[in-house]
C-alpha cells in the first residue's frame, strides 16, 4: 500500500514539472514588453517612411501625411506605455496559477481517487474478497447463461457436454424438472457415466416431491453398476432403502461411502448423522433382504471374533524412496483390499494421506464394504495401495500404485510397495 502512494507521488510530481515549469518562468519573461516595444517602433518609423514615399510621389497631400502620422504616434505611444503598467502583472498570475495547480492537482488526484477508484484494491485481503464477489453472479445472470445455452443447444442438440451444463445450471435454478429434460439429453449420449445418471437421478427426484422410487430409483441402480464407489449413487440408494424403511440396507450403503471420503470432508458428520438416524430406527423395523440372507449363509454369516480374526489380512503399506518427489505429502492414500481374480470391486478399504506412510493396515470381514462380500469369501485377495493426486476412487493415468502378490485371508506381514506409475 506504501509503495503505491510511493509511485503515486512520483508520477504526480513528473505532471506537475511540465505543467509548473512554463508558469514559473513568466518571472524571466517580464522584459518581453521591452521588445515589443522596440518592434512597435520599427514598424512606426516603416509607416512613416512609406507616408514619406506617397507625399513625394504625389499620392497624399501634406495634410493628410500630418494626420495620419499623427494616428500612428499615438498609436505607439499607446502600445508602449500600456504594457509597462501591466508587465508584472503577468508574472504575479502565472507564479500565482503554478502555487495554484501545484496544490490542486495532487488534491484533485487523491480525492477522485478515493471517491472513484477501488482504494481496497491497496489491501490484498479486501481486494480478494472484492474480487470474489465479482464473480458472484446473480439468479438474473444465471438465467441469462440458461437461455443462451439453450438456444445454442437447439442448433446443436449431439453437444452432450452442453446439455449436462444446462442440467446443472437449471438445478443450480432450482427449475428440477427442466434439469432432468436436460439430463436426458445428455444420457443419451453418455450412457454408463456414473455421475450424470446419479445427478440425473437427483433431479428427477427434485422434480417429483424428493421421491425417488420409480424412475430414479432405476437410475441409481444404473450409476452403481456403472461405477460401485460412486458417492452420490451410494447417498442415493441409501435413501431410496431408507424411505422403504430398509433401514438395514440403507446403513449398507451409508457405511460404503465412509472409507471414499477424506478424512477432513465436511460429508463425514452428515453420513454418520444418517447411519445413526437408520440404526436407531432399526430397532422394531423387519430386517432387509440382505440381513435376512447373511444369517442363511451360516458360518460366513457369523460375526464371531474368530470368524473376523481367520479372515484378516494385514500388513505394512510404504511409498517406494525412487517416487518419494513425485507425491505430495497431503495427497490421497487408497489403501484397498479385493479378490485376486474377477471383480476389482474393493472388499474393506481406508483412505489416509501420503504422510500417514509406512502404514499398518489390518482388513478383516467386520470392514466389510458389502456384507454379501467379504474377505471370507474369496480363497484369495490382494491389497492395493494407490497415491492419488485428484482424490479420485478411480485409477488415474500418473497415479503411483503398488499391488501385493494373491494372499488368503489370515495372511499376516504383507508388504505393499507403491513402485509404479500408473500410466
Amino acid at each position: 500500500m506504501t509503495l503505491f502512494w510511493v509511485y503515486a507521488a512520483l508520477l504526480t510530481g513528473v505532471a506537475l514539472a511540465f505543467l509548473v515549469t512554463p508558469l514559473m518562468r513568466g518571472r524571466a519573461r517580464a522584459g518581453a514588453p521591452v521588445s515589443r516595444a522596440a518592434s512597435n517602433l520599427t514598424v512606426f518609423r516603416d509607416q512613416v517612411a512609406e507616408l514619406d514615399t506617397d507625399v513625394a510621389a504625389g499620392s497624399i497631400g501634406r495634410e493628410q501625411w500630418e494626420a495620419a502620422r499623427g494616428d500612428l504616434q499615438r498609436g505607439l505611444l499607446e502600445d508602449v506605455g500600456a504594457p509597462a503598467a501591466s508587465a508584472a502583472a503577468p508574472a504575479k498570475r502565472s507564479k500565482a496559477a503554478a502555487i495554484a495547480i501545484g496544490i490542486a492537482l495532487p488534491l484533485a488526484s487523491v480525492l477522485l481517487y478515493l471517491s472513484l477508484g477501488s482504494p481496497q484494491a491497496l489491501d490484498p485481503r479486501k481486494a480478494g474478497a472484492a474480487q470474489g464477489a465479482a464473480h458472484q453472479l446473480s439468479p438474473e445472470q444465471i438465467e441469462s447463461m440458461a437461455a443462451r445455452l439453450a438456444q445454442r443447444l437447439e442448433s446443436n442438440p449431439d453437444d452432450g457436454e452442453g446439455w449436462i451444463m444446462l442440467a446443472r445450471t437449471y438445478g443450480a435454478l432450482g427449475r428440477f424438472a427442466e434439469a432432468a429434460g436436460a439430463y436426458a439429453k445428455a444420457e443419451a449420449k453418455f450412457p454408463q457415466n456414473a455421475q450424470l445418471l446419479a445427478d440425473y437421478a437427483d433431479s428427477m427426484a427434485m422434480a417429483q416431491g424428493q421421491k425417488l422410487q420409480g424412475r430414479p430409483e432405476a437410475l441409481v441402480r444404473r450409476a452403481l453398476q456403472a461405477d460401485g464407489n460412486n458417492l452420490k449413487a451410494l447417498a442415493l440408494a441409501g435413501t431410496v432403502e431408507f424411505e422403504k424403511r430398509d433401514f438395514a440396507k440403507a446403513v449398507e450403503y451409508w457405511r460404503r461411502m465412509l472409507p471414499l471420503l477424506p478424512p477432513d470432508s465436511d460429508m463425514l458428520d452428515s453420513v454418520r448423522a444418517s447411519i445413526k438416524e437408520a440404526e436407531d430406527k432399526q430397532g422394531g423395523a423387519p430386517k432387509s433382504s440382505i440381513a435376512i440372507a447373511r444369517e442363511q449363509q451360516g458360518g460366513a454369516a457369523k460375526s464371531s471374533a474368530a470368524g473376523a480374526k481367520a479372515a484378516r489380512v494385514s500388513g505394512t503399506v510404504k511409498l517406494a524412496p525412487a517416487l518419494a518427489a513425485s507425491a505430495s505429502a497431503e495427497d490421497t492414500v487408497f489403501v484397498l483390499a479385493r479378490p485376486a481374480q474377477g471383480s476389482r470391486t474393493p472388499l474393506a478399504a481406508v483412505r489416509v494421506r501420503v504422510k500417514d506412510l509406512p502404514l499398518t493396515f489390518s482388513f478383516d470381514d467386520s470392514m466389510a464394504m458389502n456384507p454379501s462380500a467379504k474377505l471370507s469369501s474369496f480363497a484369495e485377495v490382494v491389497v492395493v495401495a494407490r497415491v492419488s493426486k485428484t482424490g479420485n476412487v478411480v485409477p488415474q493415468g500418473g497415479d503411483l500404485e503398488g499391488v501385493s502378490k494373491p494372499v488368503r485371508p489370515g495372511a499376516a506381514g504383507i508388504m505393499v510397495e507403491i513402485g509404479n506409475v500408473i500410466p
